[in-house]
């Protein structure tokens, strides 16, 4: 990157010391290797050192105010740190939803006290959030949502369930929208924070496709919610809602293009995979040329959709978050992610359509896995259908159909 001056290389060299003495070589490779090692269940004493250093030193969330336990990096620092990181093949462990979606929530529309007393916990990477939102019978039409908060005096007292709850067998807390007035829509409900140990949450996994279970469901049987854990005003959770989720779109599109969702195995390109399976010509070209033309045309896509996610970053930067127009680039990403993971199956053959077995290598066994998990890329964050309508009707005005 552009230096102008003295300052940025300094930080750089503030930079590569730091990670020289807090980064165990132990997790050094960027691979998703090193990634699984990270989300491993229990911790390992390697991650959870580096997982504290990073936090302590707010660069988990380097982006934020130093106020909320943010490093309050700037652009140019953030590169620097990334570079250097991405040098080393050290990776940020601190994650998940409470820096994505939430966190970012809680810096507008969070009370001092709640900011004070969950922002600690999400940039050390303590506490894990999971996001109760769509339930068995509001899915598309979530604010058609049924689970009810019945308001006692100090408490509230929830009954209901959620389904499609990403990664709550292991959250400790839920941002969950609840219903608190039965007599309106929109504007009867509310945004609550919910202790997912707390007496009558209970949760229960999804085997889906692939053999994984990373979505669950949630049932709430007279759980009580301390009023000071209201989110946002009552009966305005609505809002808050539409917000969190233009940086859930914004996310998740990121993770599309960039990677795969729940990919733990470390794969080779497209391209490497599909000439060492199926060949190259006198030329040293994939020996398929309709396969050479489509993995051309996606690679192609995919660079202009990463290059229009950088700018769409600069502009959210510029304009204090993703507008509406996260919906078509997370619309495009889903689309871009289930491409590539069909082209990789088919890069390996036939030998990309094993389950299990000796026969077949780790990655093979995962092109087929990845594959299957990125159909689910069109419906969570808002399904394929519903990001259009968003664009159709928030970002170019469009009139409803007659």
């Amino acid at each position: 990157m552009a230096d102008f001056g003295g300052e940025i290389e300094t930080f750089r060299s503030e930079v590569r010391d730091w990670l020289e003495a807090n980064f165990p070589k132990a997790l050094a490779h960027d691979t998703a290797t090193q990634l699984a090692k990270l989300n491993a269940k229990p911790e390992t004493a390697e991650a959870k050192a580096w997982r504290l250093a990073l936090g302590a030193k707010g660069w988990g969330a380097p982006h934020w105010p130093k106020d909320v336990g943010g490093g309050g990096l700037n652009k140019a620092q953030i590169a620097v740190l990334n570079e250097e990181m991405a040098k080393i093949g050290a990776r940020n462990p601190i994650g998940g939803m409470g820096i994505a979606f939430f966190g970012p929530t809680l810096l507008e529309y969070g009370s001092d006290a709640l900011k004070k007393e969950h922002f600690p916990g999400i940039v050390n990477g303590d506490v894990w959030w999971c996001q109760g939102y769509s339930e068995p019978g509001a899915g598309s039409d979530l604010a058609s949502l049924q689970t009810f908060a019945e308001d006692k005096g100090d408490h509230y007292l929830v009954n209901g369930s959620k389904i499609w709850t990403s990664g709550a067998q292991n959250a400790d807390r839920c941002y969950c929208l609840v219903r608190t007035d039965k007599s309106k829509k929109h504007e009867g409900i509310s945004f609550l924070l919910i202790d997912m140990k707390a007496p009558g949450v209970e949760v229960r996994p999804i085997l889906l496709i692939n053999g994984t279970s990373p979505f669950c469901e949630t049932f709430f049987t007279n759980v009580k919610v301390p009023k000071d854990q209201l989110f946002g005003p009552l009966n305005g959770g609505w809002t808050v809602a539409k917000r969190l989720m233009q940086f859930e779109r914004s996310s998740i599109a990121g993770s599309l293009g960039g990677g795969n969702i729940g990919q733990t195995v470390a794969m080779p390109t497209i391209p490497d995979a599909a000439k060492a399976n199926i060949g190259v010509d006198a030329e040293g070209r994939l020996d398929d040329a309709d396969l050479r033309r489509r993995i051309t045309e996606h690679l192609m896509e995919n660079q202009a959709f990463q290059l229009t996610m950088k700018r769409a970053a600069d502009d959210a930067r510029a304009s204090n978050g993703p507008s509406n127009t996260a919906a078509i680039m997370k619309y495009a990403g889903a689309k871009i992610a289930m491409e590539r993971n069909e082209l990789m199956v088919e890069a390996f053959g036939h030998q990309g359509l094993g389950w299990g077995g000796d026969g077949f290598s780790e990655q093979e066994l995962a092109s087929m896995r990845t594959m299957l998990r990125s159909k689910a890329n069109s419906i969570e964050g808002g399904t394929s259908e519903i990001n259009l309508n968003i664009v159709a009707k928030r970002v170019l005005g469009l009139p409803d159909p007659k």
